[in-house]
């Protein structure tokens, strides 16, 4: 934060890559890796995602940490003990420490562990999905869907890099300024794209193609935060989710297919926000609301046609470890 209120968002610190050749010394290897996330953190749940419609679940297993942190940030107290199972440490700076000796002011995720080593490989959000999608291909289940066709790359790069900009990052921007112009210009923002998508996708099931592609795993992550936080705990009033008709269907659409809704889950999200940022919230009250039954009702996107996995398969249910408890 500077002195113009404005919230910047920093880069992520580790960006080594895992890949199918190993060039920066991380090769792809089922097992070996485990894959650090908070349901509530709608960077973490694109991975999520990602990961479910692969079917990287067993080849990239999970820690989940704690919705609610404290000054040491993610935790992993929701585990016996109060430690990870298998990195068997109870923050996940610790990984960040034994990658790089010293404090580490952003402990973020998702973040990806090195479990031989207990060394932080990445928390590169913006590139471990994109990597799932390509690098991690030998490892994908059968019938996964393509969800970074090479063909479609530029324009999803192109889509994905507006709606992070104005919308994933946005709304923070918009929650997170300290300054009236800051907040105003950041709404602006917000919900000028929150219109051109809008419009776009009133004539078509996807953002780009007619399959589910990284850019629509990158847009529903913040749509299932809209009303139940950002509307009202960072101040992106102008209108709810559920008051955008196409939006509000589209996000149904994603939401009801498998890999979608299955790994979201609201309670950590409204615990995360509301109890964390005590600069917004100094009360720490989690409100009861919205009413989240809406979620399973009839979207009728299919009559726009196309086809959630391409000429693949949806995913099996998730594993029993896995299950979040349903609308």
């Amino acid at each position: 934060m500077k002195d113009d209120g404005r919230f910047r968002r920093g880069p992520s610190r580790f960006t080594d890559r895992i890949t199918a050749d190993g060039r920066d010394g991380w090769p792809v290897e089922s097992g070996r890796y485990r894959l650090v996330v908070s349901r509530a953190c709608p960077w973490a749940g694109r991975s999520l995602v990602s990961r479910r419609l692969l079917g990287l679940e067993r080849a990239l297993p999970v820690a989940v940490a704690d919705p609610v942190q404290d000054e040491r940030s993610w935790r992993f107290t929701l585990d016996p003990d109060g430690r990870d199972p298998v990195l068997g440490i109870g923050f996940l700076y610790e990984a960040y420490e034994a990658r790089e000796p010293g404090p580490h002011d952003a402990v973020s995720v998702p973040a990806v562990v090195d479990v031989p080593s207990g060394r932080l490989v990445t928390n590169d959000y913006q590139r471990i999905t994109l990597d799932l999608a390509t690098e991690w291909r030998a490892l994908h289940r059968d019938g996964a869907p393509d969800l970074y066709p090479e063909h479609l790359r530029d324009e999803i790069d192109a889509r994905m890099d507006g709606i992070y900009r104005d919308i994933n990052n946005g709304v923070y921007e918009a929650g997170f300024a300290t300054a009236q112009e800051a907040y105003d210009e950041a709404y602006g923002r917000l919900f000028a794209r929150f219109d051109q998508v809008s419009e776009q996708l009133a004539g078509q099931r996807y953002l780009v193609g007619d399959t589910i592609t990284e850019a629509d795993i990158q847009l529903f992550t913040t749509l299932v935060r809209f009303d139940a936080v950002y509307h009202g705990h960072f101040k992106c009033n102008r209108n709810k989710l559920t008051e955008d008709s196409v939006l509000w269907a589209y996000a149904r659409d994603l939401f009801q297919t498998p890999g979608f809704g299955d790994t979201v889950d609201f309670d950590h999200i409204k615990r995360h926000y509301y109890q964390v940022h005590q600069h917004i919230n100094p009360t720490r009250i989690v409100p009861r609301g919205p009413d989240l039954r809406g979620w399973r009702t009839p979207h009728h996107r299919e009559e726009l046609g196309g086809r959630p996995f391409g000429d693949g398969t949806p995913p099996p249910p998730p594993p029993e470890d896995e299950v979040v408890v349903p609308l």
